[in-house]
């Protein structure tokens, strides 16, 4: 159903209303749905079902005064081509065939804006997503989290939202220790396997590069902080945690360039301590009076706030558990004016969902009770050569984010890139980052995922982004044939598109605006790659079965328009999950 055409029907059901609600304190909001069975319509509304009771009305005779009115108003049968009533009360609409032909001139005249809407003009939402810990390479979750959070945020933009997107760095605690033990082991000329290596030291060859580096006296910075120059002093471990913290924030930097996602703000644990905002959150628990000392704990009470128990905030030795500080993060979210707050995260942090929101309530500063919201991820299962892949060379206990990348760009990627020249590099570079960021969101966030690389690299309408990308360069091959001024295209008769795939696919391209907004509401990036495959479904059958550079002059334009449509949806998909639209494959 096309955006423009949906409001002017909802447009015609609210002013048929007017007199049927008039002297009732109704204010009833009118929805549109595709009716799943095609043959029903292209249009449903039960408005008249929801009605008939407040109304005391019988449904059907609601729905025939409905009909009559919507009918009357419809602009000289541009709009509606019949009307039927079906069951209790649903009310089918059938569309002219030329407000279904409208999409394409729609599409044409709003090119990258067609599905974009204002929807949420003037609103802010934070999106904290990847939030890694500095102690190691990105892995494959992180991955997840890259692309689930980047596409989620461009669906807030393409609403209107004013959104930033934001990684929170865990630059404190237990691990960060280990990190600085584990290199200050490395650079003391120990290795994993040694009887004077610690037990609970990362073994990944990352950590001899640091080492070494540190050794050195080599200068590094991170995307948003002051270069730090490694002291070359091994047993200043102080000196050891802030290179080694630094070094890896580059890292991760570096991989999320690969993958094309950046971020507007980031955030670093150790500033909420500097600052003193966990001890003011934890101030203001303790004012509140929802605390308490047992056993030389402090406690919170949880409870109170749906929790299944109370939760230990301040151990025995003085430290805070882990999620005070993120209580306090989250309160200076609110405080920066975020009413909106999103967190893509993996499964495992579902448990600290109850004590965060509880410890928000707590705190006595009108923040909603569903603050923030959560997008939890399950982990993803890479297979390679038709073999489970659990670790890599490069982090020692987990498959990488860029071990991805590469893979999916292909086997030699790596080395052509440093041996070719660099658009070839580039191509590489590009091609594994689309494979990965498609397959990464093209399931929902709460289901298991594996991700097969060997399907990433094959060229066939088993790769889901292959099939994708394919129908994009099957439309740039057809226009580039045709050779005339794609301008042109903006004023052709569209009325002989009318063979049946045409329409599937006129269909499909109408559907795009109210998916971007379903999938908003649900927080489900994954729909828009479902929305993708099926669109290169239909242009694929299409593209089979009718020829487009036809002799038959009127026939071919409105062809070439409704091609040169398809590819610009195609694209807009594409940017807003952030893989490329390629003019060949």
């Amino acid at each position: 159903m096309l955006a423009p055409q949906k409001q002017q029907i909802i447009d015609l059901f609210n002013a048929a209303l007017q007199p049927i609600i008039a002297g009732s304190e109704l204010q009833p909001t009118v929805t549109l749905e595709r009716p799943r069975d095609p043959s029903h319509g292209d249009v449903a509304c039960n408005i008249a079902m929801q009605l008939a009771k407040p109304l005391k009305k019988n449904p059907r005779e609601l729905a025939q005064a409905l009909v009559a009115a919507v009918m009357a108003g419809a602009a000289e049968g541009k709009l509606i081509e019949s009307a039927e009533i079906a069951g209790p009360g649903f009310i089918n609409l059938r569309l002219t065939a030329a407000a279904k032909q409208q999409v394409v001139k729609t599409v044409l005249q709003e090119a990258a804006e067609y599905g974009k809407s204002r929807l949420g003009a003037g609103k802010k939402v934070l999106v904290e997503f990847v939030s890694a810990n500095p102690t190691g390479p990105l892995h494959v979750g992180h991955g997840r989290q890259g692309a689930l959070g980047d596409a989620l945020s461009a669906l807030f933009e393409v609403q209107g939202f004013d959104v930033t997107r934001e990684f929170y760095y865990n630059d404190a605690g237990v691990q960060i220790a280990t990190l600085a033990t584990s290199v200050q082991a490395r650079a003391n000329g120990f290795k994993p396997g040694d009887a004077e290596w610690p037990e609970t030291a990362y073994n990944g060859d990352y950590i001899a590069d640091i080492a070494k580096d540190f050794l050195t006296q080599k200068t590094v910075a991170a995307s948003d902080g002051e270069p730090v120059t490694a002291s070359g002093d091994i047993s200043d471990i102080e000196s050891v945690r802030k290179f080694a913290v630094t070094y890896l924030r580059r890292e991760q930097d570096l991989d999320l360039q690969a993958f094309g996602v950046k971020f507007d703000n980031y955030y670093l644990e150790t500033s909420l301590y500097k600052d003193g905002k966990v001890n003011a959150a934890v101030d203001a628990l303790k004012a509140a009076g929802v605390t308490y000392e047992l056993d030389g704990a402090l406690w919170l009470r949880t409870t109170d706030y749906g929790d299944d128990k109370d939760r230990v905030m301040k151990k025995t030795d003085g430290t805070y558990t882990y999620f005070v500080p993120d209580v306090a993060y989250h309160v200076v979210k609110w405080q920066r004016g975020f009413g909106k707050v999103i967190n893509v995260q993996g499964s495992d942090h579902h448990g600290t969902i109850a004590r965060v929101r509880a410890g928000l309530q707590a705190v006595n500063l009108g923040i909603p009770q569903g603050y923030p919201d959560y997008v939890l991820h399950k982990m993803v299962t890479v297979m390679k050569n038709g073999e489970e892949v659990k670790i890599s060379k490069r982090a020692g206990s987990y498959v990488t984010l860029r071990d991805l990348i590469e893979w999916s760009a292909g086997e030699d990627s790596a080395a052509d890139g440093a041996q070719g020249d660099a658009q070839d590099s580039l191509r590489d570079l590009t091609r594994g980052r689309d494979a990965v960021r498609f397959f990464l969101i093209s399931r929902k966030a709460d289901t298991e995922f594996v991700f097969d690389v060997d399907l990433a690299l094959a060229k066939s309408d088993e790769n889901p982004v292959y099939y994708v990308q394919y129908a994009h360069a099957r439309i740039c091959s057809v226009l580039a044939q045709w050779t005339g001024d794609e301008a042109s295209l903006a004023t052709v008769d569209l009325s002989p598109l009318t063979a049946p795939r045409e329409a599937s696919l006129l269909a499909k391209l109408a559907e795009y605006p109210d998916m971007l907004q379903h999938a908003l509401e649900e927080l489900g990036p994954h729909q828009v790659a479902f929305y993708l495959r099926d669109l290169a479904g239909e242009l694929h059958s299409y593209y089979n079965a009718e020829r487009v550079l036809v002799d038959n002059e009127a026939l071919k334009m409105a062809r070439l328009a409704l091609m040169y449509a398809t590819r610009q949806v195609l694209r807009n998909g594409l940017a807003l999950i952030g893989v490329s639209a390629p003019a060949r494959m």
